[in-house]
């Protein structure tokens, strides 16, 4: 993989922080080490001086005075060491990159920790995409992503998509124009990145199946651009097997993954982290030396503490517990769906994630229907025009997430929307 043709002249710029390098040594060394480099303020003018958090199952995580204190610490721009060898030890038994032993400038697997996906997700946007750039997407799309990606000002191109994901079918007929060597040539303008939410796309819910997955990755090795694995909900798929990933097929190096514990930890620690190729995560972590510095070092050994003391079978069963909780919230807004909607909307059954996204017969442009009609009687739910690249174009779609309401709650939102929709066609 030639890596350097895919970065932006800013991401090529970035050079690595004199400062930053001190927390890293200073996170391996020895307390015999006198360190007059960083400008670090003293913790013991903290005014914080313990802390206890309970479990679910009614264990604690104790930081003591010297915990504490490193705790609200700066710590290393990558992560902090405990936490990044547990994450890397997950990556391996749950995906089994190809990627673990290569060598490091040949796509070696390299892992950082981010504040929430988000921050690790416009972090690679900055580093790949420049003006002009072509940009593969499905739509509809998470808008946190799609309004971080426009602003860059690349060409971005939709790739049909079903219930099912993106269709291959599709992708390779907008690949037809170009010849797989025309990747080699940069006037030739050739498709740079494919973003994707492999599992409970926000904001439809649906699944990308594992045979269309070997299909895609085929056609990024063709015509040789990069796969950003966005997977939020990976943790909360409702069947098992889990469908594998992009990350398990990725021989050459070329996929960027990112997880998150929001969805199953915390959404407020914030604290993801990105997997992928080392000569790629390098320049993520570059940009955090300068940006944010580092992720909240609290936040990330309040989780450490706990995986460790959870182990990864505990980490697992906690993830059942989740996916349990989850799938008994959708099939409850199935359910108030099928009640209420029926013959007025359609939609297909989410296959992970939160959200139910629903289409409106008969109404060709729902925003007023959500913005206006349905919050004055109390129903809050997002409009479809956001999720796609023209946001200004009329659709019939709408995103219901069921993550916080009750049951009852659904019933009666759905009964309300159901008696908006009668009156407005």
């Amino acid at each position: 993989m030639n890596y350097s043709r895919f970065l932006t002249a800013t991401s090529i710029a970035r050079k690595p922080s004199p400062i930053r390098a001190t927390a890293d040594i200073m996170s391996k060394a020895p307390k015999s080490l006198i360190s007059l480099a960083p400008g670090s303020p003293n913790p013991t003018m903290f005014p914080f001086k313990t802390a206890t958090f309970t479990v679910e199952n009614g264990n604690t995580i104790q930081f003591k005075e010297d915990m504490i204190k490193r705790a609200l610490q700066y710590s290393p721009s990558y992560g902090i060491p405990e936490l990044l060898s547990w994450l890397k030890q997950l990556q391996i038994k749950l995906h089994n990159p190809p990627t673990v032993h290569y060598p490091p400038t040949q796509g070696q697997m390299d892992i950082c920790i981010t504040s929430g996906c988000q921050d690790g997700l416009c972090k690679v946007f900055e580093m790949l995409i420049s003006p002009g750039d072509i940009i593969l997407i499905n739509e509809p799309l998470y808008t946190g992503v799609l309004y971080a990606i426009k602003p860059l000002g690349s060409n971005i191109i939709n790739v049909p998509s079903d219930e099912h994901g993106i269709i291959p079918e599709g992708l390779k007929k907008i690949l037809s124009q170009w010849k797989p060597e025309d990747s080699r040539d940069p006037t030739k303008k050739t498709p740079k990145l494919l973003y994707t939410i492999p599992n409970g796309n926000n904001p439809t819910g649906y699944s990308l199946t594992g045979d269309r997955k070997k299909e895609i990755y085929e056609l990024a090795r063709k015509y040789d651009f990069l796969i950003i694995e966005d997977d939020p909900y990976y943790f909360l798929q409702f069947d098992k097997p889990w469908v594998p990933t992009f990350l398990s097929m990725d021989v050459d190096g070329r996929v960027i993954r990112a997880d998150t514990f929001s969805k199953i930890l915390s959404s407020g620690l914030r604290v993801g982290f990105m997997t992928g190729p080392k000569s790629l995560i390098e320049r993520i972590v570059l940009h955090t030396q300068v940006s944010s510095m580092h992720s909240c070092t609290l936040s990330q050994l309040m989780i450490s503490q706990l995986l460790y003391q959870w182990g990864e079978d505990g980490f697992l069963a906690h993830i059942d517990r989740v996916i349990d909780f989850y799938r008994d919230q959708k099939n409850a807004v199935l359910e108030a769906a099928d009640k209420w909607l029926s013959g007025l909307a359609e939609w297909h059954a989410p296959k992970a994630g939160l959200f139910l996204w629903i289409k409106v017969k008969g109404i060709s442009d729902t925003r007023r229907l959500i913005e206006e009609k349905a919050i004055e009687k109390e129903v809050l739910l997002v409009p479809g025009n956001g999720f796609f690249i023209d946001s200004s174009a009329p659709t019939s779609f709408f995103r219901a997430a069921f993550s916080l309401v009750t049951p009852e709650q659904m019933d009666l939102a759905f009964q309300r929307l159901a008696q908006l929709i009668k009156e407005s066609l």
